[in-house]
């Protein structure tokens, strides 16, 4: 079943437009740190004032705000690592060097972060009105799961989950819960291939 799941993943994301318009920053001073591999339905790039629709084989900016609309998907390719998004998300590529890492702002929706083993690990850390994700080369999801405001689950690797002041470490096979921002993670548990399908399935994979 891992298997299945490793080729198909998502990585869902959004933030702060506040934190885009504070930068107002060129596309043109941007470096390229991707492109979208994959896109469906309206999904949206903004650097700036510039606001365009991402199209399939387009460049990933550095400081990219992207977000997809209702039944919309996006697939970015930040290098070899992808980020897949689901519906109604909003993500800010806030740093990224590919080869090093960098940092991710998720706010609304649903994504899968997904770096095959084997690779060198790169640091990245995920920011959410939930908490901080640090990530060494992994592949997990994080959003809304089943009763959960916010969720992360680990298909391979391990993630460091931090949130009103306790960080959980979860491994390959887990997942931790919230409950609401501002509160701690639950203690990880072992999910279910059934909540598995349904978190990837939020986000296009089937």
């Amino acid at each position: 079943m891992r298997q299945i799941y490793v080729k198909r993943r998502i990585f869902v994301g959004g933030l702060m437009l506040a934190a885009v318009g504070a930068g107002v920053v060129s596309a043109a001073t941007s470096p390229v740190v991707g492109k979208a591999e994959k896109v469906r339905g309206n999904v949206r790039r903004r650097q700036g004032e510039q606001d365009e629709r991402l199209s399939m084989g387009a460049a990933v900016l550095d400081k990219d705000y992207v977000s997809t609309s209702i039944n919309s998907f996006a697939d970015l390719a930040l290098s070899e690592t992808r980020i897949l998004l689901g519906p109604q998300t909003e993500l800010l590529i806030d740093s990224f060097i590919a080869g090093q890492g960098g940092t991710l702002e998720l706010g609304l929706g649903r994504m899968v972060f997904d770096r095959p083993e084997g690779l060198p690990k790169i640091d990245v850390a995920v920011r959410t009105v939930f908490g901080m994700i640090g990530v060494r080369g992994t592949t997990f999801f994080c959003g809304p799961s089943r009763a959960a405001a916010f969720a992360v689950f680990v298909e391979h690797g391990a993630v460091s989950v931090e949130g009103g002041g306790v960080t959980r470490t979860v491994t390959a096979g887990q997942g931790v819960d919230f409950s609401r921002p501002g509160a701690p993670p639950s203690e990880p548990t072992n999910w279910g291939q059934a909540r598995i399908r349904e978190a990837y399935a939020s986000v296009g994979l089937r």
